[in-house]
């Protein structure tokens, strides 16, 4: 079954990358979007830490607790409890816990676009294991079937965004037929 929102407060877990997901809020509101992650020690920011553009957004993070390494365009950087970092759109980056314990930090995106659901995605669908391996490790026709639905959210960085898209646009109405469907509906 396809939700259609997000309820404030819904916690999930993902094994394969060993974080957590808050969502606290707001819900699809259009000028940002926010949640807070939970990375375990070793725990990346999706992926095992893939580097990802985000091209209609900037990401904001403040961490809560721990520490979290960040690279931007290939620059290293270490926020310790209390800072923050910006990501600027459509620069090449990702995220993973740098200490010995859990890192808790709130993301922001601005503007919201539909991020809170993009992730709620990907977060379900690991916590539920579908279209995942047992690890939680998405399976890459629902990865094209999310990436296709919520075109302009996340890119790989490196493979040119339009092949990117011509790929995932090949690939969604396949995963469809396998019987592979979207955790949340887009707006």
């Amino acid at each position: 079954m396809m939700l259609t929102e997000i309820k404030l407060g819904t916690r999930l877990h993902n094994a394969f990358d060993k974080e957590t997901f808050v969502f606290s809020g707001p819900v699809d509101d259009p000028s940002v979007a926010r949640f807070e992650v939970i990375l375990d020690k070793g725990g990346s920011g999706g992926g095992n830490a893939v580097v990802h553009i985000h091209p209609g957004a900037d990401e904001h993070f403040t961490v809560k607790s721990g520490r979290i390494r960040i690279v931007i365009e290939g620059k290293e950087q270490v926020v310790e409890s209390g800072g923050r970092a910006i990501v600027p759109r459509g620069k090449a980056h990702f995220f993973a816990n740098a200490g010995e314990d859990a890192a808790e930090l709130e993301i922001e995106f601005t503007p919201a676009q539909q991020h809170l659901r993009f992730f709620a995605n990907f977060a379900m669908l690991a916590a539920r294991k579908v279209g995942a391996s047992s690890t939680g490790r998405p399976n890459f026709l629902m990865m094209a079937l999310v990436l296709h639905t919520y075109r302009g959210h996340l890119y790989l960085a490196g493979p040119p965004i339009l092949l990117q898209k011509i790929i995932f646009a090949m690939l969604a109405p396949l995963a469809r037929l396998r019987g592979y469907r979207l955790a949340i509906e887009p707006l």
